[in-house]
């Protein structure tokens, strides 16, 4: 006895099956082709603090992306030096990099004026609004399409902390003891530095500690005690000179071969933004956490003394800055139209915080002893 529906019943199946594969190919495709990879390298040596906040970006995104995109950061120098980093990733040498903009001064020394100088009294946070608020992210674009490295897709995030002067052989007690002096710096503080009177060399991080110890320099100044202490400092120098005005606002880089950044879905790049911004906040706080032991320890083990840089250095810092900046605007448009725009904003935005915030100084003094 034939059954009248089972041509109907088999066109069903039928259906179901071809409906099923279709539904699984995407899923056939993806297990074939496996999470995207890429290889990424830092500007910094892997003991230094400034590697593992690369990393701690990196693992942000491998892990919100559930493994679907994994990055791999190198330390400096595993393929190209920390020089060479921007161009590594603009020709797909590498598929990222975590560095600072200052290291591409050679380039262009317009984009020093992300990280050098006293950035017209904002600090590292406020540098970061105006980057993502008030024009900074567009005018960087522009810089890196001026140079043919368009092909690069930056993020700015990791708001540094004021630097300290340097290290040095003795406490440096006036500007005239710049000059003649052997100094390491990197960025538009090289300029501010040499009308100091200083002979600057620009270094990477791994490189000062060793050239300290040859004498190849008499001082250098790198970033965070952290850093400093992890990259030998202590060994070469029991001398600190903190604060200073040559990077009193400098952030980090996260780079992405365009290209490659641009091939990805939409959801993962939704989650490097995020990540982005997630890891700018982690890396402030634990900045405040790890830099603060460690200041702790440089004096209490390893016997480093701390002075605070006269005020007469840092009234010269800023007249000397003011002069740089007019030269160089005249010379580079694209320099005087940063300046231009980081001065109008600075100029609405410390007013706000500097008639808002409390004199922290006071409530410290209160609590810890000492005169407000």
């Amino acid at each position: 006895m034939t059954d009248s529906k089972t041509p109907r019943r088999r066109s069903l199946l039928k259906g179901v099956a071809v409906a099923a594969g279709a539904m699984s190919a995407p899923m056939i495709a993806k297990a074939q082709s496996g999470p995207i990879n890429m290889r990424w390298q830092s500007t910094w040596p892997s003991k230094d603090i400034f590697h593992e906040y690369a990393l701690d970006f990196a693992k942000k995104v491998n892990d919100m992306t559930g493994g679907d995109l994994k990055i791999e950061v190198l330390p400096a120098g595993a393929v190209v030096p920390a020089f060479g980093l921007l161009e590594a990733v603009s020709k797909g040498t590498l598929d990222g990099g975590h560095g600072v903009l200052g290291y591409h001064y050679g380039k262009q020394n317009a984009l020093a004026l992300w990280n050098s100088g006293p950035a017209f009294g904002m600090d590292a946070n406020m540098l970061l609004s105006w980057h993502k608020y008030g024009g900074g992210a567009e005018l960087l674009s522009k810089l890196y399409a001026s140079i043919g490295m368009g092909s690069v897709q930056s993020f700015l995030y990791g708001p540094m902390a004021t630097q300290p002067l340097g290290w040095f052989k003795k406490p440096i007690t006036k500007s005239d003891d710049f000059k003649g002096l052997k100094f390491r710096t990197n960025g538009l503080a090289i300029d501010l530095f040499t009308a100091m009177g200083a002979a600057v060399n620009a270094l990477p991080g791994g490189e000062i500690v060793p050239a300290l110890d040859r004498g190849l320099l008499d001082g250098a100044e790198f970033n965070n005690a952290s850093s400093d202490r992890l990259l030998g400092f202590p060994d070469v120098s029991k001398v600190c000179m903190l604060q200073s005005y040559h990077q009193s606002a400098e952030t980090f880089e996260i780079m992405f071969n365009k290209p490659k950044y641009d091939a990805l879905p939409a959801k993962m790049k939704a989650i490097i933004a995020g990540a982005v911004e997630a890891s700018s906040a982690d890396m402030s706080w634990k900045a405040i956490d790890r830099y603060s032991k460690d200041y702790i320890e440089l004096q209490s083990k390893d016997k480093v003394k701390f002075y605070k840089t006269p005020d007469s250095i840092l009234q010269d810092q800023l007249k000397l800055w003011s002069a740089i900046v007019e030269k160089k605007s005249a010379e580079n448009p694209l320099f005087k139209e940063i300046v231009a725009s980081q001065r109008a904003f600075a100029q609405r935005a410390v007013k706000w915080e500097q008639d808002t915030i409390v004199n922290r100084r006071m409530a410290v003094n209160h609590f810890f002893g000492g005169k407000a």
